[in-house]
């Protein structure tokens, strides 16, 4: 189950076309999965074509003309176009495959390979061209990642299996926006383990443990 959401405030903004583009492509990627969301998506939009309607009929009354233009549009009879499937929509590490949400299967011709990380951590580089870069994570049952903080944002969400983090669980479909307020230590204990896709703006800060002797090379990895 689905228990953590994008800020409505954001779907607000996503729906307008107005998020900067990393959180448009979390936000799309979070909406495919979530029934919620969705729901909210369509009342936000369906409400922002009302306003605008209503301020172009304050501003400009509609002629018969117009009117008439807008029936014959929306009496035209819908036209059954089969969508083509979009290829690589799913990614696979040792033999397992995880199926990806509609928004990031574009991506997935530009993932990376795979590299073993300490703690039983996967990690494969995505290049998101003009948005930036992005990771897939994955980890195994047992996996950890270090406990840190964030120098800037971090945005993850949870494709497949699930996590804990010492604040939260995490589930499949699962969206959470964390920054240097927030300190935790992510690691699954799922038979399956559990794959996340994962922006950062800026290096993670490490701090507890030996993993504090990383610290001057984290940008070479968990970026």
């Amino acid at each position: 189950m689905i228990s953590f959401h994008p800020k409505f405030i954001d779907l607000q903004a996503f729906s307008a076309g107005n998020c900067e583009p990393a959180m448009a492509l979390m936000i799309s990627a979070h909406v495919d999965m979530c029934p919620q969301c969705q729901s909210d998506c369509i009342e936000i939009q369906a409400q922002l074509a009302k306003d605008m309607f209503t301020v172009q009929a304050v501003n400009t009354p509609l002629d018969d003309e117009y009117l008439g233009m807008l029936s014959q549009i929306t009496d035209l009879p819908i036209a059954k176009t089969k969508i083509n499937e979009i290829s690589n929509s799913s990614i696979e590490l040792d033999g397992k495959f995880f199926e990806l949400p509609r928004a990031l299967r574009r991506h997935a011709k530009n993932t990376g390979n795979w590299s073993r990380l300490v703690g039983k951590l996967w990690q494969a580089p995505v290049d998101l061209g003009d948005i930036g870069k992005a990771n897939f994570m994955y980890m195994e049952k047992g996996g950890r990642v270090p406990e840190h903080t964030h120098k800037g944002t971090e945005m993850t969400l949870v494709i497949d299996g699930q996590y804990s983090d010492g604040v939260a669980e995490y589930d499949c479909g699962d969206f959470t926006l964390l920054n240097n307020q927030h300190k935790h230590l992510p690691h699954s204990e799922a038979d399956d383990g559990c794959l996340v896709f994962t922006i950062v703006d800026k290096p993670l800060h490490f701090t507890a443990g030996i993993a504090r002797l990383l610290n001057p090379f984290s940008h070479l990895f968990f970026k």
